[in-house]
């Protein structure tokens, strides 16, 4: 069977061949669960969820700053949609906080 493998496939085709053969048996021997994969995953995303609600507090914060500056601006120019510039920045910082709350929840974390 060598023998015919190296005819048919050449040296370089031969060692490819028993390197995909390798690969196809170290993956069969290191498969695991499909439920210990996602409860690890479950377990990693958890872990995560603090950091990632700490992160939108602060985006929140730094679009709540910049908002502010923003609406200054109209309102010192005297600009007529103040108020519904105002709205939409407050409305953005609250959605983010009220996301993060409803994400905790849902995901009981």
């Amino acid at each position: 069977m060598r023998g015919r493998a190296r005819k048919c496939f050449g040296r370089g085709g031969y060692a490819l061949l028993l390197t995909l053969q390798g690969m196809l048996v170290s993956g069969l021997l290191l498969a695991q669960d499909g439920n210990a994969g996602i409860n690890q995953a479950t377990s990693t995303v958890k872990g995560y969820f603090d950091a990632g609600v700490s992160l939108m507090y602060a985006i929140g914060a730094l679009l709540g700053l910049v908002g502010a500056v923003k609406v200054y601006q109209k309102w010192s120019q005297h600009d007529h949609d103040t108020a519904k510039a105002a709205s939409s920045w407050f409305g953005a910082c609250i959605f983010l906080v009220v996301v993060a709350t409803i994400l905790r929840t849902f995901y009981g974390i």
